[in-house]
């Protein structure tokens, strides 16, 4: 297992490389280049300068969070076959780099969406929360205004201008997409492009959907068990696999993350695990939080177990973090509480680990 922290290049993040590597035992950085337009390749002059930024301070970038499919390969149109070879080369070019291991999604539209991303609690911490009601009364134009005024002026990852502007029109075509086609579609990304993954020895690990349940008629297909194992049997490549998000599925009552991490591990279809804690409301309302078992309603220290009793060796990152300290950062990735976070899931592998030994 590796533990590794998000970070975001172009001096777009609070958050220092030097600092990162101060947190004890981690070993690099998840990382991205969000300039280059969805859809376009990642040259490989662009992947190597920001390898060398990035070994310059004694880390790793072995994982890379992400590189963004575009809307007519999920819509299936007959422009997707460019995208796709596009995305194929952006691949081999990473291997050549020595990234191991791809976060990406097939989410339509928006990556994740939340109410607030400053909600204060009692302590004067801040966090980001979900309050279901008041994202159902948001049209595209508000939505967008929503984040970005509460982004401190940090770039969204998943909410690009150019995605911003067809909004309106992608979700009503994704309205009139049965779930049957929205498969399909991703089986024709999955079976073009995993060959080549396999071929460059990088892992494909997909997001889980965030939140886990219909929002604007929009399909979610990643967002239980079932829907995991139906993406892993559309091509069961062994580079065929998921991202482990704990708060992303742990927020649907639903879904039993002990099992779903039990199972998954043991099928070896877990490569990267995102991990953290929320205080869920009800079934559709929730608080991001610390990550400590006790701050919320998961048993991380159990997440953690069965990972590690059921072969996980993948790479692991503290997910959204509060805002503590009189930190100002981009929402859920300031440095003090993820570097709490990640020394904590460190302390629960060790410790299960020597429970094991």
């Amino acid at each position: 297992m590796k533990m590794v922290l998000r970070w975001f290049p172009y001096g777009d993040d609070s958050v220092t490389l030097n600092q990162i590597k101060q947190v004890p035992l981690v070993s690099g950085v998840a990382t991205c280049l969000p300039k280059v337009p969805v859809g376009e390749t990642w040259t490989l002059s662009e992947v190597e300068k920001l390898r060398k930024t990035v070994n310059a301070e004694g880390l790793e970038m072995e994982v890379i969070e992400s590189v963004n499919v575009h809307e007519d390969i999920k819509k299936g149109l007959d422009t997707r076959d460019q995208y796709i070879q596009n995305y194929i080369e952006t691949i081999k070019n990473l291997s050549k780099a020595g990234v191991r291991c791809l976060c990406y999604n097939l989410m339509p539209v928006m990556d994740w969406i939340r109410s607030d991303l400053s909600y204060e609690n009692a302590d004067k911490s801040q966090v980001m929360i979900y309050r279901h009601s008041e994202v159902l009364k948001m049209n595209p134009s508000k939505i967008n205004d929503e984040m970005k005024s509460k982004s401190d002026g940090y770039s969204l990852p998943g909410w690009e201008p150019e995605r911003i502007e067809a909004m309106s029109a992608d979700i009503k075509y994704y309205s009139e997409l049965s779930k049957q086609q929205y498969w399909d579609n991703m089986k024709y990304f999955l079976d073009s492009v995993l060959p080549y993954a396999k071929e460059c020895d990088i892992k494909m690990a997909i997001h889980p959907d965030d939140p886990p349940w219909p929002l604007f008629s929009l399909p979610k297909m990643i967002a239980n068990a079932d829907g995991i194992r139906k993406l892993i049997s559309l091509n069961e490549n062994e580079y065929n696999g998921i991202t482990l998000c704990t708060g992303s599925l742990g927020a649907n009552p639903e879904n039993n993350m002990l099992e779903i991490a039990k199972e998954f591990a043991g099928k070896n279809r877990i490569f990267f695990a995102h991990i953290r804690n929320i205080k869920k409301l009800n079934d559709h309302d929730f608080d991001e939080c610390a990550h400590p078992s006790e701050c919320g309603e998961l048993d991380v220290f159990e997440i953690v177990k069965a990972l590690a009793d059921n072969g996980f060796d993948g790479y692991i990152r503290p997910d959204h973090g509060r805002m503590i300290w009189g930190e100002k950062a981009r929402p859920g990735y300031g440095l003090y509480d993820r570097a709490m976070g990640a020394t904590y899931l460190l302390g629960l592998w060790e410790a299960v680990k020597k429970q094991n030994s």
